[in-house]
């Protein structure tokens, strides 16, 4: 398992990496970038429950249900987003 500080780095780097990519888009493809990523979203959660299996300290676990809840909030927004777009290009003769 990775201790400490090389933990800390890889954390630390995964968000820095994530935010530059994020904020190098363009803010018109954000959200078809996000509808076409939704499967990161599932394997974010998976990865997520896993960390959270592995852990044995109370504090350990709390951290990984924290991210269980966040990874899981985070995929069923995407989804959510994703069926509010798609919405809008559905004529709207169809609704009447």
């Amino acid at each position: 398992m990775i201790e400490g500080f090389t933990a800390l780095y890889i954390f630390m780097l995964a968000g820095f990496t994530g935010y530059e990519v994020i904020a190098r888009v363009p803010v018109i493809l954000h959200t078809p970038l996000m509808s076409g990523s939704n499967f990161v979203h599932g394997i974010v959660l998976v990865g997520a429950m896993v960390a959270m299996g592995q852990s044995e300290t109370d504090v350990e676990k709390l951290i990984g249900f924290i991210g269980v809840m966040l990874a899981a909030g985070n995929a069923v927004g995407g989804y959510v987003v994703t069926e509010r777009m798609l919405e809008m290009f559905k004529s709207s003769k169809e609704a009447k």
